[in-house]
């Protein structure tokens, strides 16, 4: 039986984990100029995009992994990979999903200031969710 290598997605959930967490430290990020804030903010979106793009392969494996013929997932679009995976209980709500593929999708926009708050701040929850996942995918490959 095959199993999904999942180190590469602790790796990123840990470090997206200590890029929020360091973002959200008030004693931290008031002794920093608005530039060393700003490169805060832009650490937390990388995370988020490596984090996001580990996630979204790893879930596609698993159902690959479970499927009668794995050549039938790559035959899915991404929002019926998506419900696929809330189907078999991997994530828990679709919709925050295509959410996150919007957000990741502006990310090459994250010089509009705007824009990277908006994806900074939904990257606090995702941070959750990514986590989530990686219980779930963990719990199915030991």
């Amino acid at each position: 039986m095959y199993w999904l290598d999942l180190g590469a997605l602790r790796k990123a959930c840990c470090s997206l984990e200590m890029a929020v967490e360091n973002a959200l430290d008030n004693s931290f990020v008031e002794r920093l100029s608005e530039s060393q804030k700003q490169l805060i903010i832009a650490g937390v979106i990388l995370n988020f995009e490596f984090t996001y793009e580990l996630v979204f392969k790893m879930i596609k494996r698993q159902l690959e992994l479970d499927a009668a013929s794995p050549s039938e997932v790559d035959q899915y679009s991404f929002r019926d990979l998506l419900r696929t995976a809330a189907e078999r209980g991997i994530i828990e709500n679709v919709e925050v999903w295509f959410e996150y593929r919007r957000l990741r999708n502006i990310t090459s926009h994250t010089y509009n200031l705007d824009k990277a708050q908006e994806v900074f701040k939904k990257t606090i929850i995702f941070k959750d969710e990514a986590l989530t996942v990686l219980a779930e995918l963990t719990k199915r490959n030991d």
